[in-house]
């Protein structure tokens, strides 16, 4: 059985430009890499907006030497870059940019959530690359929730939507350049489930809604986060509510990690170069 190596709620939350409310339920800014690849999780709201006429959002803004995963649970978000592809993320799509060597973006709430208002709910999560990778042609991938599989678990426990790596042998759609899971989970309250990431992959059980038990002693209610042992086989989920988790399992890249801002580097002389590639233009035009 895998060990719980820590844990704890989300704190506070802090706004995003003037459109996403979050709470960062992990992050590689404190210095540390123990989530590898994993670098930081923003959990956005559930916060209901009213209609209005201009869209709320952030804007253009560069990043380098890593990928972002949004998934939308609520809501609409539009998304656009220099790579020149964009769109509308919608409910139960997922947006898998890949900033490599370079992209400018921008988010924004849709055209139609702006006019309409309603709830948001989402989150986003930032994916280390190796240093191999942190020079790739920057990417756009587009999944929609039909796109997705969803594999119903056994005795009516929930079901799992695999966005990476695979499981109950359906794989998701998402293209890595290292190997991973990602598992969107609902599970049925008074239900236990057993997982099995890849051995020797770090894990963290995200916790968006709901109250639930690691391996029948470690309990966390939403929105919280746990991180597990590399190794030790699987562990037990036991939903004492329903509950919305997401479960992230991947291959650590240990490599030495130098961050500053939107910028994931290996080293501080790459994190200049990086400022510097921006300033110059490097990044393209949006």
């Amino acid at each position: 059985m895998r060990k719980v190596l820590s844990g704890g709620n989300a704190p506070q939350g802090h706004w995003v430009g003037d459109g996403f409310p979050v709470r960062s339920l992990f992050s590689h800014m404190g210095g540390a890499n123990e989530n590898t690849p994993f670098l930081m999780l923003d959990y956005a709201g559930p916060e209901e907006f009213q209609p209005t006429t201009r869209p709320r959002g952030v804007g253009v803004h560069p990043h380098k030497g890593f990928e972002t995963v949004t998934i939308v649970y609520q809501g609409e978000v539009e998304h656009g870059d220099s790579t020149g592809r964009g769109g509308v993320i919608r409910e139960g799509d997922v947006q898998w940019m890949t900033a490599a060597k370079g992209i400018l973006h921008k988010e924004f709430h849709s055209d139609d959530f702006t006019r309409k208002g309603g709830m948001l709910e989402m989150v986003q999560l930032w994916v280390n690359l190796p240093a191999a990778d942190k020079s790739a042609e920057a990417g756009y991938q587009a999944i929609t929730d039909a796109d997705i599989p969803s594999v119903d678990l056994a005795e009516g426990a929930g079901r799992v939507r695999v966005i990476a790596g695979s499981f109950g042998g359906k794989a998701g759609p998402a293209r890595t350049f290292t190997a991973m899971e990602v598992w969107d989970t609902r599970l049925k309250a008074g239900k236990t489930v057993h997982f099995a990431p890849e051995e020797g992959h770090n894990v963290i059980v995200v916790v968006l809604d709901g109250k639930v038990t690691l391996n029948g002693s470690h309990r966390l209610e939403g929105a919280a986060q746990a991180r597990l042992s590399r190794d030790g086989g699987g562990f037990t989920v036991e939903a004492e509510t329903d509950a919305k988790l997401l479960i992230l399992a991947g291959a650590p890249i240990d490599e030495p990690v130098a961050a500053y801002g939107p910028f994931v580097m290996n080293t501080e002389a790459e994190i200049r170069q990086a400022i510097t590639d921006f300033n110059s233009g490097c990044f393209g035009q949006l």
